[in-house]
């Protein structure tokens, strides 16, 4: 487990990068964790699916499967990859401050 400082917090990080506790997270985090995966400034489309992430994954204990969030945002795959170029699990799920998702290499 690797240790990162954003805005004086020590965050405890998995080897992927992945939040170990959820409940750290903040705007401020998100915005980092953007910056370091080189997706660049967030955009209100980039936290309407970052907060629908977090309300789905508070429900229901686990992150929304892509197919919800092309639903829910009504965006293409390729326009996902193109908000969250590390893609949604690995990049938009990192970046709301979820836990690695089941199924993500």
């Amino acid at each position: 487990m690797d240790t990162i400082v954003i805005n004086g917090l020590e965050l405890h990080i998995d080897g992927d990068g992945f939040l170990q506790d959820p409940q750290l997270w903040s705007d401020e985090v998100a915005a980092e964790f953007a910056r370091m995966d080189g997706t660049g400034e967030l955009t209100p489309k980039h936290w309407e699916i970052i907060n629908y992430i977090r309300d789905f994954w508070k429900e229901s204990d686990m992150a929304p499967t892509v197919r919800s969030l092309c639903k829910q945002s009504g965006l293409k795959l390729q326009e996902l990859y193109g908000l969250f170029p590390k893609g949604p699990a690995r990049g938009a799920c990192r970046i709301a401050g979820l836990p690695k998702p089941d199924g993500c290499v």
